[in-house]
């Protein structure tokens, strides 16, 4: 593990070079570490791929006895021990979660383009996009969006060189090895191949966000109908 500092502010624990399962869970488990009681000075931190940023307030640092012209150091050194002391926490429980997908059509505009950059029939893509099993390497570009490894590889689909203005949410899309599931109406340069009737994303809830980083998905294809009907009763 290197930690190198990000501006004045900011810390970056590098725990890997790839993006696999191993990575993920030594990020998760640094993450989980250092969040299970509070850092002096840390304000956020923010798991990723392979790293996980700490963001601190320089100022709260030096009150909790941080000298100032080594702010970063001495953090460093509280974030080293804090991993090789952690406190005790529960342990974290795997979720697998189904995601249903009417695929195609007005819901999936792309699914013909996937379909011919796989010389595959649109049919064959749906089978292989719900057959898989999804990991959730962690959520970010807009609240609740996950990023999921786990696609085929013969599925894997280059964004679009110019985005669409405007997504509409619960929309799934490809974009080189990953998918992953609009919660937001926003612009978007992603493959979209179907639409789920489920919010991914309701800040009036505890927790707002439907997945979180380490979850399992499955997707469920399903027809029009039974779109309009979960989405009549959410």
């Amino acid at each position: 593990m290197q930690i190198t500092p990000l501006g004045d502010a900011a810390l970056v624990l590098e725990l890997g070079d790839n993006i696999d399962e191993s990575t993920h869970r030594r990020v998760q488990t640094a993450w989980r570490s250092l969040a299970a009681a509070p850092l002096p000075g840390v304000s956020e931190l923010v798991p990723a791929y392979t790293t996980v940023t700490v963001f601190y307030d320089p100022w709260l640092a030096v009150q909790a006895g941080a000298p100032e012209s080594g702010i970063a150091d001495w953090l460093t050194g509280v974030v080293r021990d804090r991993l090789k002391n952690p406190p005790k926490m529960e342990k974290a429980r795997a979720r697998t979660v189904e995601i249903p997908v009417c695929y195609g059509g007005d819901f999936g505009p792309d699914l013909g383009l996937v379909a011919k950059q796989a010389k595959l029939a649109p049919e064959e893509v749906i089978k292989r996009h719900a057959k898989a099993a999804y990991l959730v390497y962690l959520i970010g570009f807009a609240p609740g969006f996950p990023y999921l490894g786990g696609l085929p590889k013969e599925l894997a689909t280059p964004r679009h060189a110019r985005p669409r203005m405007v997504v509409p949410p619960g929309s799934v899309g490809i974009a080189g090895n990953q998918t992953g599931i609009y919660p937001l109406s926003t612009p978007g340069g992603w493959n979209l191949i179907g639409r789920t009737p489920l919010r991914l994303f309701q800040p009036a809830e505890d927790p707002p966000a439907l997945l979180r980083a380490g979850d399992q998905v499955k997707f469920r294809a399903i027809t029009a109908e039974e779109f309009a009907r979960l989405e009549a009763a959410r």
